[in-house]
């Protein structure tokens, strides 16, 4: 099977010979066979992808154009460059790659996995002087917090932001708090339970995980979510979740929260959108955000997976909306995803809502299986799209001559109330199963 990008550019090529179209195949724009450095010099967005129609705050960081040897340079040149300068640097740089990153990039990977997984893989290297992320911005700002002073994380790309992640700011969810303890007070009750404890999805800013830090809060993953919302209501009358709406409520469901217990947060509205009747009732806020890919599953995706294979298991990540974890046979985080396929005796049909790079690598991965997105337009994380082998390969090459590029940092102001989040999130393991 080939990878996603060999896939949209061979699509794109038949559409301009105009001839015909790879069946049961299309993609959510032709802009994404460009080069992602085209969109380095336009108007600031997040680009071609899932999160094409997303807001980008005047706030996020952007990427100055790529230099023309690397935009220029064939996939067989970048690949020479990228493996001479790894092995001129040696163990002095280590690569991660998210899950969800291209083929072309996760290739040159030294660890592969998730954004946390990734972060602490990074500290089994201790003579790496640089940690190059291949991801997005968040996950880049938690390898700085984890990762030695003397260590320096690299952002190939600095528009690799995630929309999702910005759908919550410092600002909003300080004002969002302020307007909750105005409403439901700061004093425990009579089982010492305070009025909200905040909780943020690593899926987040380092200055929302230090927000959470500051008061009495704690990060949480896809994978430990249930471990710290139980955590959580041992310790406060209710949460305040951001920033994924489908993530906190799919948990919280889970766990037995009434769904008019869980009411919305929208920070573009008065009290939220919401009463102050629901809100004194509430056990789960749920922040107004959610990730434009995983947004794109739906119930009748699966009704015509089921239809097409009727024996098919059908895995979805909780991002996705809550009918769709419903209707789906499994719901998990990535990790959760991959064991569950891992798993699977041969000749089993599995449908996957989640990200089409990371589904289409586990279907080269396990031949014996039939394995398909439940999406079958391809459209990919418009921000790890960002991150291709010519950044990889400009950053790389600029390290071998002792030059550091898009260096991320976060202020130890920042850092610190945010690894108290990330500690507290550390100690709580998730259940067995």
């Amino acid at each position: 099977m080939e990878s996603v990008d060999s896939t949209i550019q061979l699509i794109q090529i038949r559409e301009r010979q105009g001839a015909e179209t790879l069946t049961g195949t299309a993609t959510c724009s032709t802009a994404l066979a460009q080069g992602p450095w085209v969109f380095d010099a336009e108007a600031p967005s997040y680009g071609p992808g899932a999160s094409m129609l997303d807001h980008l705050p005047s706030s996020a960081p952007q990427q100055k154009v790529l230099p023309e040897e690397y935009r220029k340079a064939s996939p067989a040149e970048l690949d020479l460059r990228i493996r001479a300068a790894k092995h001129a640097l040696g163990e002095r740089v280590v690569v991660l790659g998210h899950f969800y990153q291209r083929d072309e990039v996760i290739q040159y990977a030294d660890f592969v996995g998730d954004s946390f997984q990734l972060a602490q893989a990074a500290r089994t290297r201790s003579k790496a002087e640089a940690i190059v992320f291949c991801g997005v911005h968040f996950m880049a700002e938690t390898a700085d917090m984890l990762s030695r002073p003397d260590q320096a994380v690299i952002l190939p790309n600095l528009a690799a932001g995630c929309s999702m992640a910005d759908m919550a700011d410092l600002d909003s969810v300080t004002e969002c708090w302020e307007e909750l303890e105005e409403l439901l007070g700061t004093q425990p009750d009579a089982h010492g339970r305070v009025p909200v404890i905040p909780i943020t999805y690593m899926n987040s800013s380092a200055a929302l995980k230090g927000f959470c830090g500051e008061h009495g809060g704690v990060v949480c993953t896809s994978s430990n979510a249930s471990t710290v919302l139980a955590w959580a209501f041992e310790r406060g009358q209710r949460v305040l979740f951001f920033p994924d709406q489908h993530l906190g409520r799919n948990t919280g469901k889970a766990m037995g929260v009434p769904l008019t217990q869980m009411p919305m947060w929208n920070p573009r509205r008065a009290m939220g959108g919401t009463d102050v009747e629901t809100l004194r009732n509430a056990k789960v806020i749920l922040w107004h955000g959610f990730c434009s890919v995983h947004k794109r599953f739906s119930v009748a995706q699966i009704a015509e997976a089921r239809a097409k294979y009727p024996d098919v298991r059908v895995i979805v990540h909780p991002e996705c909306p809550m009918e769709v974890v419903d209707a789906a046979d499994l719901a998990g985080s990535t990790d959760v995803i991959n064991k569950a396929i891992a798993a699977s005796p041969a000749g089993s049909t599995i449908a996957v809502g989640t990200e089409i790079n990371l589904v289409r690598r586990l279907a080269n991965q396990h031949p014996e299986l039939n394995i398909f997105c439940l999406d079958p337009v391809i459209c990919p994380c418009s921000t790890m799209y960002r991150i291709h082998p010519g950044y990889l390969a400009w950053v790389l090459e600029a390290l071998e001559r002792g030059e550091i590029l898009n260096r991320i940092t976060v202020p130890e102001s920042v850092a610190i109330p945010a690894r108290v989040a990330l500690e507290r999130m550390l100690s709580l393991k998730p259940a067995a199963k």
